[in-house]
Formats: structure tokens, C-alpha cells, sequence
């Protein structure tokens, strides 16, 4: 390869030198062509370029000084006796290895973040805990063949890795039992999608209630309505149900209301007349299940209950409708001379004197 070199005198030397000149000058003109075509390609709109040109740029520019190094190393090599020089093209690939590694893992998040940033403009649809879980499935993909492709360069036959790995993995499995339980949990979270980054849930079997953060592989991080950051590994949710109040489709009003027992002769009417403001409500949904009817003679009260759904699922604005149904449901007894009932007593005490019986004398 280096045949035109003449080891035997001192010229090596120079040839080192020009070798490494050249590198150098190589290495600082690829540099500057790469910032010259990434302030051309900033003023397009496509996006996908620049991450290929971002994921390059430090990875070519090793790429020339690994080059440059290793021809240099093999120069020397032709004129010394150390051992050390022998592995030089040994390093040199297993280096173009890592820095192609670098260069695809840098690609996929760049791409993950545009794909991310787009997701947030509009301008496509798509599901951000899908597009992170891929792109996090994509490295590891890329981190684990280029491990296999780094021992198969060092002479280690993948056969038997790949053999000894699935002994080794017995041990592992009973050694790191939680570990794998959390990314199976994370893996089926994933695949059944009960929630997503953003979406508020509880769960009545555990006190979990909050705003999904984030879904990692081993931790789902829930922000708890008082702020505080909640941990839960993901194998929790393989054994405990959730709610997701975020998919509502209607928010629920279920209330009782009790008149009073003098107000009997207007119950009918009252209720009527709640029902009909019910169903001309903007804000309520009508196709879905409504009902107003009188159902209970409590103690101190008749009692009428109501139960309906809004159209919003917003849970500041449905507090606000609900407040609003239940004002206009006083305003309508009122108008009917009724009033609403409240826990009453009623005592009877001894007859007046003048109308005991005297006894007969």
C-alpha cells in the first residue's frame, strides 16, 4: 500500500508530516464547506437535510483525522519494530465503526425532534410517546449491531455470544427481576396506549392522580395537581387499573335537590320546568342521557335529582356550566313561590291548660 515510501532512509519523516499537513488541511476545508452548506440549507424549508448534514458534520470530521492518523501510524510502522503499530488497522475500523454509530444515532434524534417540533406546529399528526419510544428502539437497534459488529471485527465469533447470552440471560433475568419488569411494563404501556404524555390519570387502587410528563423505560414521571413530581416504575401499571379523565368524551352533573314538603303541590311543575332549561342549555349535551325526575320523600325534604352531561370535558370550564345549571335550577323554584328545603324539626309540645280534661270529681 505505502510501496512508494522509501522506509529505509529519513524521508519518513517527511512523509509523516505531509501526511499529517494534509490531514489537517483536509479536515479544515471539510469543515468550512459543511458550515457554507448549512447556512444554505437553513434558508430552505426542508428540514430533513439539515439533520443529515448536523449528524455528519463532527463524524466526517474525525473521519478525516482517523485517516489521516492511520496512514501516518503505518508509515512509522515501516520503520520500527513496535507491536503496537500492528493494530493500527484494527483501530482504524473499529473506529469508522463508532463513528458511523455516532452519525445514525445523531440522524435518528435529530429526526425525532423535527418529526417532534412538527407534531407541535400542526403540521403532521402524530403520537409523541410513538415517535420517542421508536426513536429510543432505533438507537438501541443501532448500539447493539454495532456492538456485534465491533466483537465480529475482533475476531469473537457472534455464535457464541449470542449462545453465551442466552445462558448469561437466565442470571440476569433472576438478577435484575424489576429492571426487566419496568421495561416490559414501559414496552406494554406503549403497545396499549392508555395513556400518553400530557393526559391526566388516577388510579382508585393507588393515590396516583396527575399530569403524564413522561414515559421512560424503567420510570413514568406524573406531576401531581400540588406540583410534586411523582416516580412510579412502570411494572405498577401492569397490576393496578387507570383512569384517563383526559379521553372523556362528556363531563357528568349528578345532583340532588330537595324542596320543601309545603312545596308539594308545585313539585311537577318545578321539575318540568328544570327539565325544559336542561335541554335548551348550550352547554349540555342532549343526545346524551337525561334525566330530571322526583325519586325520594326524605325526612325534611322532596327530593328531585338531576343528571346529565356537558359537551366540554374541560375541567375549569365544566365547573363554571355547573354552576350556572344549578343557579338557574334556584331561579326556577323561586319563580314557582317554592324554595329549597333544608333539615327541619318539628315538635310537638303539651296541649294548653284550658284544654285538659279535668277530671271528674
Amino acid at each position: 500500500m505505502l510501496a512508494w515510501l522509501d522506509l529505509g532512509s529519513n524521508t519518513w519523516i517527511a512523509h509523516v508530516f505531509i501526511v499529517v499537513l494534509l490531514t489537517v488541511v483536509v479536515n479544515f476545508s471539510i469543515r468550512i464547506l459543511l458550515k457554507k452548506t448549512h447556512e444554505k440549507l437553513l434558508l430552505t424549508d426542508n428540514s430533513w437535510d439539515d439533520a443529515v448534514l448536523i449528524a455528519a458534520r463532527k463524524p466526517l470530521a474525525l473521519l478525516v483525522w482517523v485517516i489521516g492518523l492511520s496512514i501516518a501510524a503505518e508509515i512509522i510502522q515501516g520503520v520500527t519494530e513496535n507491536e503496537l503499530f500492528e493494530y493500527v488497522s484494527l483501530v482504524r475500523r473499529i473506529a469508522i465503526i463508532l463513528l458511523l454509530m455516532t452519525f445514525l444515532t445523531k440522524l435518528i434524534k435529530n429526526i425525532e425532534e423535527n418529526i417532534l417540533l412538527k407534531t407541535k406546529k400542526s403540521e403532521i399528526e402524530a403520537d409523541e410517546v410513538t415517535i420517542r419510544v421508536l426513536a429510543r428502539l432505533l438507537r438501541l437497534s443501532v448500539l447493539i449491531t454495532t456492538g456485534l459488529v465491533i466483537l465480529q471485527t475482533l475476531g469473537i465469533s457472534v455464535t457464541g455470544v449470542v449462545a453465551f447470552g442466552g445462558i448469561g440471560g437466565i442470571a440476569i433475568g433472576f438478577a435484575a427481576q424489576d429492571l426487566l419488569a419496568n421495561f416490559f411494563g414501559g414496552l406494554i404501556i406503549y403497545l396499549d396506549r392508555p395513556f400518553t404524555v400530557g393526559d391526566w390519570i388516577r388510579s382508585p387502587d393507588r393515590e396516583i392522580e396527575g399530569t403524564v410528563e413522561d414515559i421512560g423505560w424503567r420510570l413514568t414521571v406524573i406531576r401531581t395537581f400540588d406540583k410534586r413530581p411523582l416516580y412510579i416504575p412502570n411494572s405498577i401499571f401492569t397490576k393496578i387499573s387507570v383512569e384517563n379523565p383526559s379521553r372523556m368524551s362528556n363531563r357528568r352533573i349528578y345532583e340532588t335537590i330537595g324542596l320543601r314538603y309545603c312545596d308539594a303541590a308545585k313539585v311537577r311543575e318545578i321539575i318540568t320546568a328544570v327539565k325544559a332549561m336542561l335541554i335548551k342549555h348550550e352547554e349540555i349535551d342532549s343526545d346524551k342521557t337525561l334525566i330530571v325526575n322526583f325519586n325520594a320523600m326524605a325526612a325534611s325534604s322532596l327530593d328531585f335529582f338531576i343528571y346529565t352531561f356537558t359537551k366540554t370535558t374541560e375541567w375549569v370550564y365544566f365547573h363554571e356550566v355547573k354552576q350556572d345549571v344549578l343557579l338557574k335550577v334556584i331561579d326556577i323554584v323561586h319563580e314557582h313561590d317554592a324554595d329549597i328545603a333544608f333539615p327541619t324539626t318539628t315538635l310537638d309540645g303539651p296541649l294548653p291548660v284550658e284544654l285538659i280534661e279535668k277530671p271528674k270529681t
